[in-house]
């Protein structure tokens, strides 16, 4: 079979609406095959470009028509395409544990690798270097979401009350694993506290 068949033929078997990109039939043949028969599906409507190798074969509604992967999913596989970690940045995680109502104007994450601004079906996204490795924490999880809210809020707005909403977004067993991530005195302090006031409260 060739190439370009063994390729047509992988991709037919992928989830619509599931991010992917060319490493996935290196397998198959040369990079620069691979390429030439992904950019022909493109051409063809047959998948979509959502990034810079990046691609989705396309889920529709009737109501709406295209329905895009979400941003952190298709960030997901970029980093995990160039072996770097990424973190959900503190103000959308925030949001997210509803303990801020500010919307970030453009998709922000903490990244171990070099600062860079990348397009994702027509968003600018903004990927924020951190040598900061505390930061990046359980990335991709939601104990790394709380983490990076509370790095976010800071010392002085992270409250009983705040602590106490995270950890019922969480749940128990994802509390204790937050609890043991590597942080700062003053976060810990603040967990430490927070318990302390509900054990007794």
């Amino acid at each position: 079979m060739s190439t370009a068949k063994a390729i047509r033929t992988a991709v037919s078997k992928l989830p619509q609406g599931k991010p992917f990109t060319g490493a996935h039939f290196l397998k198959y043949g040369t990079r620069s095959a691979i390429d030439r028969t992904l950019s022909r599906l493109v051409g063809e409507g047959e998948i979509q470009r959502l990034a810079h190798g990046v691609f989705v074969r396309p889920r529709t509604s009737r109501f709406v028509g295209a329905v895009l992967p979400d941003i952190h999913e298709v960030v997901n596989v970029i980093a995990r395409s160039n072996g770097e970690t990424v973190q959900i940045h503190g103000a959308e995680a925030a949001r997210r544990f509803r303990l801020s109502t500010q919307v970030p104007t453009a998709p922000v994450f903490h990244t171990s690798a070099s600062s860079r601004t990348i397009r994702i079906a027509g968003i600018t996204v903004r990927m924020i270097h951190t040598s900061n490795r505390r930061r990046l924490q359980f990335a991709g999880e939601a104990t790394g979401a709380a983490l990076s809210a509370l790095w976010y809020l800071g010392k002085d707005n992270v409250t009983p009350e705040v602590v106490a909403t995270i950890a019922a977004a969480l749940g128990p067993a994802e509390f204790r694993k937050l609890r043991s991530a590597e942080m700062p005195v003053w976060m810990a302090t603040a967990l430490a506290t927070a318990v302390r006031e509900t054990l007794h409260g």
